[in-house]
């Protein structure tokens, strides 16, 4: 397992809650690294002294572990090697496979000093008798791809690890190459040019080993046919998936975009696909269950109240997009809110768009110590954008924090009127 790609913020939330009663349940998008964490958690726990023994860790996609989708063999298999003298670990992967899982879970965690995390790539694993029978005692650890600040550290490791150790006189011409081509994007360089890459390529953890554009858009478009096959498909749906693709190509093409499922269906209807209304709503239902896509609802700043109107909706991972988009969508606007809206989401904050009168704020960001209120601009040198950009802004009373995030470098560190006008990168690198 390579280890220059450490998901510490993660690890960190995980480790608040070992040892407790809890179920740990870690969800995402399939690759988004899900499992590679369980395995540094459990490198963790031998660190601080836990035995090999105490650890039992199922993967259910593995081949030898088929007889282990029946619940009650699970139940069995797990229960006769629990430690007699001490805490046992137990990491289920993707539990979602085994049908009526839950029954299993809900024993085991009746079980005196047992630690239980599972993941899976379903957020509907968390619906239905789970959610009845756990209510109150599972935590939900939502996993993304890599953020932007992960990404930069992941790809500064990576030239440390492989060439730290090498004399450059002694390396081939091809690896002296790639050496200074590391320093150049990752060291001594730019960020502005690994977040090139970052908006292009996007950030699954494994396109962090793969060197070519095309092979990380083959990689990107394997792993959308298996969130499609393992995620949607094998889990009993009727779908078709030539209109199951449409509106993900739909929902890609519009992020940031105010849509309905009214738009989705007439869209397609005028694009000669014969789609109804209630297939596209499941459509969506199946897409934001599997992480592709996420859905931020309306607030409505005056009333204090989220809306039932129309949504936008945010891809899992640009690169994602541009892949299956052809990389010919670049309107760098859109994918820097899509950008902004998953760091928000990963820092914890409940995130919704705003709505003031006639006006839109970007974002509305809540935790538990209150909102902040985010407006996102690729440039805002010009008079006029930046005046658009400020008045909603300007139109709160509230005393809540407000910001204007751009890719800028003039304006950044700017305040008007009190809200604070930042650097993309900045933002999201000092984290």
């Amino acid at each position: 397992m390579e280890d220059y790609i450490i998901r510490t913020k993660y690890l960190e939330k995980i480790s608040e809650f070992k040892e407790t009663d809890l179920i740990k349940i870690i969800t995402g998008v399939r690759r988004c690294g899900k499992s590679v964490l369980m395995e540094q958690f459990q490198d963790r726990l031998k660190d601080g002294g836990i035995k090999s023994e105490q650890i039992i860790s199922v993967n259910f996609e593995k081949l030898e572990n088929e007889e282990l989708l029946d619940y009650k063999k699970l139940h069995s298999y797990l229960a006769e090697r629990l430690n007699k003298s001490g805490w046992t670990y137990l990491f289920l992967d993707e539990i979602q496979m085994v049908p009526e899982f839950q029954k299993a879970i809900n024993s085991l965690r009746t079980k005196k000093q047992v630690d239980i995390y599972i993941t899976g790539s379903n957020s509907s694993l968390l619906g239905g008798e789970l959610a009845t029978l756990l209510t109150g005692r599972y935590i939900t650890i939502h996993v993304l791809p890599l953020s932007f600040k992960e990404y930069v550290s992941a790809h500064t490791n990576k030239f440390k690890s492989k060439y730290e150790n090498f004399n450059p006189m002694r390396l081939t011409e091809k690896e002296a190459s790639a050496m200074y081509k590391f320093i150049d994007d990752a060291v001594d360089g730019d960020p502005k040019r690994l977040f090139q890459k970052y908006i292009k390529l996007g950030a699954f953890p494994q396109t962090i080993h793969l060197s070519s554009e095309k092979g990380i858009f083959d990689y990107l478009d394997d792993v959308l046919s298996a969130i499609i096959r393992k995620d949607i498909l094998a889990r009993g749906k009727s779908v078709q998936e030539s209109i199951l693709m449409s509106i993900t190509k739909f929902i890609f093409h519009s992020i940031g975009c105010e849509i309905s499922s009214v738009n989705i269906t007439n869209t397609l209807k005028s694009n000669k696909r014969e789609v109804s209304y209630n297939t596209v709503e499941k459509y969506l239902c199946y897409l934001k269950e599997s992480f592709i896509i996420y859905e931020a609802g309306r607030y409505d700043v005056k009333g204090k109240q989220h809306l039932k109107q129309n949504a936008k909706y945010y891809a899992v991972d640009i690169g994602l997009r541009n892949m299956l988009l052809a990389n010919k969508e670049t309107d760098i606007g859109y994918v820097l809110e899509n950008i902004i809206y998953l760091e928000l989401l990963r820092r914890g904050y409940k995130v919704s768009v705003g709505k003031i009168d006639n006006q839109e704020v970007d974002f509305v960001a809540e935790n538990e110590q209150g909102i902040e209120y985010y407006q996102v601009s690729a440039s805002i040198l010009d008079a006029k954008t930046r005046d658009r950009e400020l008045e909603p802004l300007n139109s709160i009373k509230d005393h809540f924090p407000k910001f204007l995030i751009t890719l800028d470098d003039y304006t950044a560190n700017t305040t008007y009127n009190g809200i604070k006008v930042i650097n993309a990168i900045n933002f999201l690198l000092n984290d």
